[in-house]
């Protein structure tokens, strides 16, 4: 909503911008007309038949040239007309009342009747040589030079309606208006299909992050009850029944045979270093390893303790000489981790082996095991159901350039390869 009202009031205000843009070059083509229309009446009606009589005040000549005035010049929008001698006396007009008068001519009258070009401007109404012009309230006044027979040049001056001539330019920008504003009102609508994909792909990602965030709180409340759990069930009894036996051992120390005391401390000892990779096994998994500092091969054998701990035998193998970059060997950890998880909760395997190998093209992992296995399908469902370990790391391998490919039959075990070009 808020995109398509500011798409909305963006529209207006390009609209008013291009209404006031339009009309303002409606205004300028309106007087660009009224200039020419101006130039066609001196150049076609005014000058030919401008004699020097009417400019000595002949009254014949300025008769037959008044009516030649009214017939083809004083037409709409036209309502005035004058001509100016050099020393600004006005040699005739259609008032003529101002016949014979003398005003000062302006710098651009002077400038004009000096050259050839054509001139125009809103009249001066206030002026006193416009006094007649007064209740038409507003003019244009276009002015040129012309020159009689003799050659002398005089300034002729058209009083033109501006009523007359905004209208003109008006239907001019009133043309392209509706264009205008179909044509934004389109795009506006075009817009909105946009601002609502926008939406509902900003809320879908908002409820996945939601749905992530709460699935990541669940994961660590069922990770503390798993670890809870391991620990009571295996290091704590194991512990207890350790405790427990060196106890009644320490009891009967003195009048036992030493044999049995010795086979009471080596059976708390064995406990002891199986309650201690327990440990570390779960540390491995609460926080990884630094790999670099510890090795490849020593982290996943830690990693291997949880699934042996869980009655599951593991073979790791990872070939001399195995160093690749942090971000593989991570890679490369954390997939390990990944499939002897799922190796321990869902496959039922009795055997598994991790095996790690190089070669000039790259780093390569292989999880194997012999447990009940699974179809295609169901990583797919399991994928939908916020289950994403393996496809996460999918993904990952993919951003190195490499891949991960899990083969699985119902019966015949799971196989997780993973393959990283060298880096």
């Amino acid at each position: 909503m808020q995109f398509a009202l500011s798409g909305l009031v963006a529209m207006l205000v390009v609209a008013l911008a291009a209404t006031i843009v339009l009309r303002h070059a409606g205004e300028t083509e309106s007087v660009r007309e009224a200039r020419r229309l101006t130039e066609v009446l001196g150049r076609s009606a005014v000058e030919p038949n401008l004699h020097d009589g009417v400019v000595r005040g002949n009254r014949v000549q300025l008769a037959a040239f008044d009516r030649l005035v009214h017939q083809r010049v004083l037409r709409s929008p036209v309502v005035r007309v004058k001509l100016w001698t050099a020393n600004g006396r006005i040699a005739y007009s259609d008032e003529h009342r101002l016949i014979g008068s003398r005003y000062r001519l302006g710098d651009d009258e002077v400038a004009t009747l000096s050259g050839k070009g054509v001139a125009a401007g809103i009249s001066d109404l206030s002026a006193p040589e416009n006094r007649y012009e007064r209740p038409y309230r507003k003019l244009l006044e276009v002015y040129m030079p012309v020159h009689t027979p003799s050659r002398r040049p005089l300034l002729f001056e058209a009083y033109l309606r501006f009523s007359d001539v905004a209208a003109s330019g008006r239907r001019v920008w009133l043309a392209f208006l509706p264009a205008l504003v179909v044509a934004l009102l389109m795009l506006w609508l075009l817009q909105l299909p946009i601002a609502l994909s926008l939406a509902r792909r900003l809320r879908r990602g908002h409820d996945e992050r939601e749905a992530l965030l709460l699935r990541a709180l669940n994961a660590s409340d069922n990770e503390r009850r798993a670890i809870a759990a391991d620990l009571h069930d295996g290091v704590v009894q194991d512990l207890a029944g350790t405790s427990y036996a060196l106890a009644v051992a320490a009891e009967s120390a003195d009048h036992a045979p030493t044999n049995d005391v010795a086979r009471a401390l080596r059976t708390g000892a064995n406990a002891t270093r199986q309650s201690m990779r327990q440990l570390r096994s779960l540390l491995v998994e609460i926080y990884p390893p630094n790999l670099r500092d510890t090795g490849l091969e020593p982290a996943l054998n830690d990693l291997a303790a949880r699934a042996v701990a869980r009655g599951v035998a593991v073979d790791v193998d990872v070939a001399d000489g195995v160093r690749p970059s942090d971000e593989v060997e991570r890679l490369v950890f954390r997939t390990a981790q990944e499939a002897l998880r799922n190796v321990v909760e869902h496959a039922g395997a009795g055997t598994c082996s991790v095996a790690v190998h190089a070669n000039g093209r790259g780093v390569e992992l292989v999880v194997a095991d012999n447990g009940r296995g699974f179809e295609r399908t169901v990583l797919d469902e399991r994928r939908t159901q916020g289950h994403l370990g393996l496809a996460l790391l999918a993904d990952q391998a993919a951003d190195l350039g490499g891949r991960l490919d899990v083969d699985s039959a119902p019966g015949a075990g799971t196989r997780v390869t993973l393959r990283l070009p060298a880096r």
